[in-house]
């Protein structure tokens, strides 16, 4: 079996070879990649079952679909991402081809997380793919039946020579990061997200971060309460709540929070039925140490309970639960939930909330719900966020045309659909010179004078481009 680093020297190897360059090998790789999911959908659907009891629905829309969307996009288009991009000149460079042209990177790692272990790996590959680089995947050890599922197909509908799956815990993960890479990607916590870093800091290596963090649901003014109920517990209890982009608290008027309690229940009553342990709509907590630290949460949380907080360890289930006369300072409002537990705190006025919502670290997501444009785009104006949605959860990010990605705590680029293939691409900038214009040249040359350097600002300046 090869090392760590006989796998990136192998790879490496073979991208100085310039195998993944030609737009044929591509397209290629990313068609067959397209087969794999779709010639494998039942035997991944069983796996993410059996690492986190997703529904079919769940994972047919959010692992599955995602990926071959994003894949029909690429196919698509990355033809056209590949071209150079010519840009303006000024009267020094007039004769001049100028471009910028993109590369592959090199060989890049990619590290996904567990609650999407699919479609938190292979989105990236695409972009990675169709950039041009040669790839090392590392699946979590938290989902192992999603991982070592990957380990067997990703061989066989790709090209070994460019592309290799390593599976392992954090100990492998350490030692994978030893190697020099050429871009690090990485989605998951926080406190891992350091650590990569670190890693990466010793070979200079860029990094992608796609982080958490407590997503803010605002509802304020005129609202309507059924539907925003529907909306808010489907976006939060999708895959148990354990979404980066979930919303993780809601912020409201007293008044709201009253009108909105018999809705969620409803809501909750309607969609995992009256008993949601047994509901095969609902997802599980991935581990019991998970499991654990949830429950933990809830001892500590000073607010009061009134959906859910029921809880099976052996069967790592907790209910849907809602926790009011939650303050800001309480134990569910320390770190990100990544559960089926939600918060809600009362704000009286739009200020106030915007207040709170800004004294926290930058999310990966901020939503709002209002019917009045007003509110909605004066919190889009006054807060920072790594996403924004009005009146909806978690669908921004299923449109393959807008980056996805954090700001601050909750992460550094982004990536889906052309994002991703930027991400994994080196803007080279290009100037093809001739050998005209050799005596407006000579104006750069010693002996320096007054006049030249005038003659020099002139031909360089923006205003000397209106002149072409």
């Amino acid at each position: 079996m090869e090392t760590h680093s006989q796998v990136v020297d192998r790879l490496r190897s073979v991208f100085c070879s310039g195998i993944t360059i030609p737009e044929e090998f591509r397209r290629a790789q990313l068609t067959k990649l397209m087969s794999m999911i779709k010639e494998n959908e039942e035997v991944i659907l069983n796996a993410l079952h059996k690492d986190l009891s997703k529904p079919k629905f769940e994972a047919a829309l959010a692992e599955l679909d995602i990926v071959t969307n994003d894949l029909h996009y690429a196919i698509n288009n990355f033809s056209s991402w590949m071209k150079p991009e010519y840009v303006g000149t000024n009267l020094a460079t007039k004769l001049d081809t100028c471009f910028v042209r993109r590369e592959p990177l090199g060989v890049v790692l990619i590290i996904g997380p567990w609650n999407y272990p699919l479609q938190l790996l292979l989105l990236p590959l695409v972009g990675a793919i169709a950039a041009g680089n040669c790839v090392v995947l590392k699946p979590s050890e938290l989902s192992p039946a999603t991982g070592s599922l990957l380990a067997e197909l990703v061989p066989k509908y790709l090209s070994q020579d460019c592309y290799a799956v390593v599976c392992g815990a954090a100990e492998e993960t350490k030692a994978l990061l030893q190697n020099r890479f050429d871009h690090i990607f990485y989605t998951g916590s926080q406190t891992v997200a350091r650590s990569i870093l670190q890693a990466a800091s010793v070979h200079l290596t860029p990094v992608t971060l796609e982080l958490g963090g407590k997503c803010p649901c605002f509802i304020q003014g005129r609202v309507d309460i059924a539907a925003a109920a529907r909306r808010l517990v489907w976006s939060k209890f999708f895959n148990a709540g354990q979404s980066c982009v979930a919303p993780d608290y809601v912020l409201c008027s007293q008044s709201t929070r009253d009108a909105l309690l018999p809705e969620l229940r409803q809501a909750l009553e309607d969609f995992y039925t009256k008993d949601p342990q047994k509901c095969p709509d609902l997802c599980r907590i991935v581990s019991p140490r998970h499991w654990t630290r949830l429950i933990e949460l809830l001892k500590k949380t000073r607010g009061k309970v009134v959906i859910g907080g029921e809880s099976n360890e052996e069967d790592k289930y907790i209910a849907p639960t809602v926790v009011v006369d939650v303050a800001e300072d309480d134990a569910l409002m320390e770190e990100e939930i990544f559960g089926p537990i939600l918060p809600i705190l009362t704000v009286e006025s739009l200020q106030e909330g915007i207040d709170l919502i800004n004294r926290k670290e930058r999310p990966l997501a901020l939503y709002v719900f209002s019917d009045e444009s007003s509110i909605v785009n004066t919190v889009l104006e006054k807060t920072k966020s790594g996403g924004f949605c009005s009146n909806d959860g978690i669908v921004h990010m299923t449109l393959p045309t807008l980056p996805f990605g954090g700001i601050g705590a909750s992460g550094c680029g982004s990536y889906h659909g052309r994002y991703s293939f930027e991400t994994f691409s080196h803007r080279r900038a290009c100037m093809l010179r001739g050998w005209g214009l050799e005596r407006l040249n000579a104006l750069r040359y010693p002996p320096y004078s007054e006049d030249k350097l005038s003659w020099l600002r002139w031909t360089t300046s923006p205003k000397s481009c209106s002149i072409m």
